[in-house]
């Protein structure tokens, strides 16, 4: 069954595979901290996570742990090989790393306004946000101003020291250009006992991942990376929708 996955589709599930195995059994603490991807402020942050980031899931026993990357590799192998044969291997890829590339830069510029607002907040009161980020445990030592339980602060950790990972805004691409160019498709819905057509799913998922990420009731999963794969994957399969005939 595996070998009648198109290639790519197929490609892309082997390797996101071996580098969980890998990172999970071999190299853990390292492949977690050089490939997941950090806001662009943080001391931590490397260019090549931007695109490393896509190809790492949660550590097993981690939050939802082993269930991210089979739901993500279950999802792309749904509706994946649909989209690659339709749209051949250059739109595929093109589809599928931009997503991701779209997933980054909307979640972290939300991350950024929200940056801005604590960082005004946290330096009203004489707090060094610069050099708390750079030596985090120092500044705190010495420092005279005890905010450590604060809701900024808080805030202030999850955005710079925490990553963020995994193939589910590339993924989210794949499924809006799937909705976006067979929005007729009827698919399975946990709890639902009938086939609902996709075009009626997306623009629920998406405006209930836009809640939970402004809301911050996201559970720390990455809402908003989601949305942004999803805008990409509409706008390219918009794009590319009325030369559908061509790909065929």
């Amino acid at each position: 069954m595996f070998n009648n996955i198109p290639p790519l589709t197929r490609g892309l599930i082997i390797i996101n595979v071996i580098v969980y195995i890998i990172s999970n059994l071999i190299l853990s603490d390292e492949l977690y901290f050089y490939l997941s991807a950090y806001f662009p402020l943080s001391p931590f942050f490397k260019s090549w996570q931007i695109i490393t980031h896509m190809f790492m899931h949660a550590p097993i026993g981690d939050g939802i742990g082993l269930m991210h990357i089979i739901f993500n590799m279950f999802t792309l192998y749904s509706f994946g090989p649909i989209l690659e044969q339709s749209l051949g291997d250059k739109k595929y890829l093109i589809l599928y790393f931009l997503s991701g590339l779209g997933a980054y830069f909307l979640f972290n510029g939300w991350n950024f306004i929200e940056y801005q607002n604590i960082y005004n907040q946290l330096e009203a009161v004489g707090f060094d946000v610069k050099d708390y980020i750079n030596n985090p445990q120092t500044y705190l030592a010495s420092s005279k101003i005890v905010i450590e339980n604060s809701e900024q602060l808080q805030k202030l950790n999850s955005i710079m020291f925490g990553p963020m990972l995994g193939a589910s805004g590339a993924i989210f691409g794949v499924i809006a250009a799937f909705a976006t160019l067979y929005p007729e498709a009827r698919i399975g819905i946990m709890f639902i006992p009938v086939p609902v057509k996709v075009k009626y799913v997306l623009p629920i998922v998406v405006i209930g991942s836009i809640y939970l990420g402004i809301s911050g009731n996201g559970g720390g999963i990455a809402h908003l990376a989601h949305v942004g794969g999803a805008i990409v994957g509409f706008i390219l399969a918009k794009i590319w929708k009325k030369h559908l005939y061509r790909f065929k």
